[in-house]
């Protein structure tokens, strides 16, 4: 895939921090910070032909599954920061809270009955992967053997609340490797949230 550095990503999301506090965005939008190197691992392994499904914060993911920088920035400034989908690049987001797992494995559901080769990629965050719908989306994954892996992301928060402490618990649920015989299909990286909040820019905008 698309070959980029940690410091194209961080320039990136630093651009549309710039354009949302000088109220050129008007509407939310979802920046990432921290992370950037387990990202770009990931995506030395998905294909051109793989699909990429994520939540509402996907930058990182569209420029790394190969959307033209200024294009992902006009449908950012349109508006649709927390919901793009680039279907001609294989990638769709959603802004509902687990609302992209069972699209993406329906996805890998009909690849497999079609006998493609193609690998659905989805990307969820740690909260997400302590939902009812992620496991079973990856309960029904794993018993129909779907081409899909899933990837977590674990910030340690949903928005600003220890994901941890909400469940009661002292570590996620899902299974955090990818052996031949994991199930469910996972991969699992932490990483500490760096400049940006969960959503904006960091300061209060004014429209």
């Amino acid at each position: 895939m698309t070959q980029l550095t940690p410091e194209d990503l961080i320039s990136f999301e630093e651009e549309i921090a710039e354009l949302f506090k000088a109220k050129k965005i008007r509407t939310i939008i979802h920046l990432y910070s921290g992370g950037e190197e387990p990202m770009i691992e990931i995506f030395k392994t998905i294909r051109p032909q793989d699909y990429v499904m994520c939540s509402w914060r996907s930058h990182y993911q569209c420029l790394l599954k190969g959307v033209p920088r200024e294009e992902l920035k006009a449908e950012i400034v349109a508006g649709r920061s927390i919901a793009l989908c680039f279907p001609e690049y294989r990638i769709m987001s959603s802004g509902i809270v687990g609302g992209i797992l069972p699209i993406a494995t329906g996805i890998a559901l009909g690849i497999k009955r079609r006998g493609g080769d193609e690998k659905v990629h989805c990307f969820v965050g740690d909260m997400t992967a302590e939902t009812g719908i992620a496991h079973e989306c990856m309960k029904y994954a794993s018993g129909h053997d779907l081409p899909i892996i899933w990837h977590i992301e674990d910030n340690g928060l949903s928005v600003c609340t220890d994901t941890k402490k909400v469940w009661g618990i002292y570590d996620l649920s899902i299974f955090k490797d990818n052996t031949k015989d994991a199930k469910p299909r996972a991969t699992y990286h932490q990483y500490t949230p760096g400049r940006y909040p969960h959503a904006g820019a960091g300061e209060r905008v004014q429209f």
